[in-house]
């Protein structure tokens, strides 16, 4: 079946905002005279895991630790962060392509309804979706399929009609669990070798075009390259 349609994780994958995430904590940290290590900072899941970083950092700091303090440091400083904060590389010209080629695109993620829909607005793609499927509309996150189900469900496509985009590797097992193929962008904080669930492994959006992506995808041999 042709490829009719893209579907799109969001944080790490449309923004870097994996990157403003550790950011702004490691900064929280550093508050405190404290070191952040970011082998152990991302979940293997997309749920939310906010409270449980508050609790490791109040037990590194200890009883004087002021949590509603901490909060409002942290948050001040990343939106300092996402404020100059774009697409990632290559995807604005993803878009373009993707109106050339008659594409429909979609976002899928685990974030709430508010987050994705503030941050695509305020870079001004929101319009450029006809489906953004989020977590907190669906019981199950990363690596459950749940929420590409939603997308695919809202689009009113088979699986096989469309492609999905991920930077984590609990991204591309929701996308292969609701039976998409998928190419992995990861972000700089996955290891490229957890990617071989992958269709294809991208060191960034620019490094290819998505015809000639779409080509590989769609070629009879073995398209899993890693770029």
């Amino acid at each position: 079946m042709v490829i009719s349609v893209l579907i799109f994780d969001f944080d790490g994958l449309l923004m870097d905002t994996e990157t403003t995430l550790f950011e702004c904590w490691r900064y929280e940290w550093r508050q405190h005279g404290l070191e952040l290590d970011p082998a152990r900072f991302f979940a293997d899941h997309g749920g939310d895991v906010t409270e449980q970083r508050y609790a490791e950092l109040a037990r590194a700091v200890g009883p004087g630790y002021d949590r509603a303090a901490s909060h409002a440091r942290r948050i001040a400083y990343r939106e300092e962060l996402h404020a100059t904060l774009g697409p990632a590389p290559g995807i604005s010209e993803w878009f373009a392509e993707a109106a050339g080629l008659g594409l429909r695109l979609a976002v899928a993620s685990s974030s709430p309804t508010h987050w994705v829909h503030g941050h695509l607005t305020r870079a001004g793609l929101l319009s450029r979706f006809e489906v953004v499927a989020c977590g907190d509309e669906v019981t199950g996150h990363k690596p459950d399929p749940a929420v590409y189900l939603l997308a695919l469900r809202r689009l009113g496509i088979a699986p096989e009609a469309a492609v999905a985009f991920e930077d984590t590797p609990h991204g591309v097992a929701a996308a292969r669990a609701a039976g998409l193929r998928c190419v992995a962008v990861p972000n700089p904080y996955a290891a490229r070798d957890r990617f071989g669930a992958a269709d294809m492994v991208l060191r960034s959006a620019a490094t290819t075009t998505l015809t000639r992506l779409l080509g590989e995808l769609a070629a009879p041999s073995p398209a899993a390259g890693r770029r």
